[in-house]
C-alpha cells in the first residue's frame, strides 16, 4: 500500500500532536525547536491538505475542532506505538549477538554448549547462522564466526583456536557386526562429498596415515552432518573429527574404530569482525566461546 499517497507530511502530523498536547502553538514549537511561525505553516498546510480546520483560533487561545481531536487521539497513540518498538529495537540489537559456523559446528558443537551459556548470561540472546560458505565478516550482520582453517584472515581478530583430530568411528552395534579387527576392504566406509577439502575424504586418510588400504564408500553425503548420522544408525565407518564428535563418543552413540588419531592442519578459529564495530555483548560471548573451545 502506498501510504505516501494517502497520509500527510509526518512533520505536519506530529507538529499538530504537539500542539493538541500542549494547546499553544508557542510551546509546541519550543518543544519542537522550531519557530512558531514555522509551527502555524505546518498546521495551515494540514488543514489545506485535509481540506479542514483543525483549530479555532481566538483571542490568546485556540480551540481543537472535532476532527482535530480525533486525529489527535489516534496520533499520540500511533507515535507512543512507533517510539516503543524503535525502543524495543534499539535494546534487542545491543543484546543480541549473531554467531556464523558451519552447519557441522553448529549442530554438533554449539547447540549443546548454547543452554549452559544462556544460564550464566541471561542478558544476551543468541541468534545463529549456520552455512558452508565461507563467511564474509566485512558484509556485517555476524558478530563472532566459527572458522575452520588456516590465518591470516584478513576480515577478523583470533579471539582463540583449537586444533583437532580425525579418527573413524562407528556405532556399538557396527563395531558389534564387523568380521575383522582393522579397517578393511571389506568394512562399510561413509564419504563426505564437498567441494571445501578441509573435510578429510578418505583416500586422503588413507595417504595420510600410510594405510595399505583400498577405499570405496558405500554412502556418500553432500553434508557433514549426514554422514555422522548414518555412522550413528550403525550404517558404517565415518571420518570424525573429534571436536565435533565428542559428544557423541561421550554418550555412547559412537566409538572410536582406530586409536590412531591424525592431527588436522587447519583448526577451529573465534573470529571478531576486523572493521565492523564490536558489541561489548559479542566481546563477551567471544571469549566465553574461546574459553569452552580451548578447555
Amino acid at each position: 500500500m502506498n501510504f505516501r499517497r494517502r497520509i500527510p507530511s509526518l512533520t505536519a502530523l506530529m507538529t499538530l500532536e504537539a500542539v493538541l498536547r500542549h494547546r499553544s502553538f508557542t510551546a509546541a514549537a519550543i518543544e519542537l525547536g522550531v519557530t512558531q511561525a514555522a509551527v502555524s505553516r505546518q498546521i495551515a498546510a494540514l488543514e489545506e491538505e485535509l481540506g479542514l480546520p483543525m483549530f479555532v483560533r481566538k483571542h490568546r487561545a485556540i480551540e481543537p475542532t472535532a476532527e482535530c481531536l480525533i486525529l489527535g487521539t489516534t496520533l499520540a497513540q500511533s507515535f507512543a506505538n512507533i517510539a516503543d518498538t524503535l525502543d524495543a529495537v534499539r535494546f534487542s540489537q545491543q543484546d543480541v549477538v549473531t554467531i556464523g559456523a558451519t552447519v557441522a559446528f553448529s549442530s554438533f558443537w554449539l547447540l549443546p554448549r548454547l543452554a549452559e551459556f544462556r544460564r550464566e548470561n541471561s542478558g544476551v540472546q543468541i541468534r545463529v547462522v549456520s552455512q558452508d560458505a565461507r563467511i564474509d565478516l566485512d558484509a556485517g550482520g555476524i558478530d563472532i564466526a566459527i572458522r575452520y582453517g588456516r590465518p591470516p584472515f584478513a576480515d577478523a581478530k583470533v579471539v582463540a583456536s583449537q586444533e583437532d583430530f580425525v579418527v573413524p568411528v562407528c556405532s556399538p552395534d557396527y563395531l558389534r557386526r564387523r568380521l575383522s579387527g582393522e579397517l578393511s576392504e571389506i568394512d562399510e566406509f561413509i564419504e563426505t562429498d564437498v567441494h571445501d577439502r578441509s573435510w578429510l575424504s578418505w583416500p586422503q586418510w588413507v595417504e595420510e596415515t600410510g594405510r595399505a588400504l583400498r577405499i570405496k564408500p558405500h554412502l556418500r553425503f553432500n553434508h557433514y552432518t549426514e554422514a555422522i548420522a548414518a555412522a550413528r544408525a550403525g550404517q558404517g565407518i565415518a571420518l570424525g573429527w573429534r571436536l565435533l564428535v565428542q559428544t557423541f563418543l561421550d554418550d555412547g552413540t559412537l566409538v572410536v574404530l582406530d586409536v590412531a588419531e591424525m592431527p588436522t592442519e587447519d583448526r577451529y578459529y573465534v573470529l571478531l569482525p576486523a572493521k565492523t564495530r564490536r558489541k561489548p555483548a559479542a566481546e563477551h560471548a567471544a571469549n566465553w566461546l574461546a574459553n569452552a573451545l580451548t578447555r
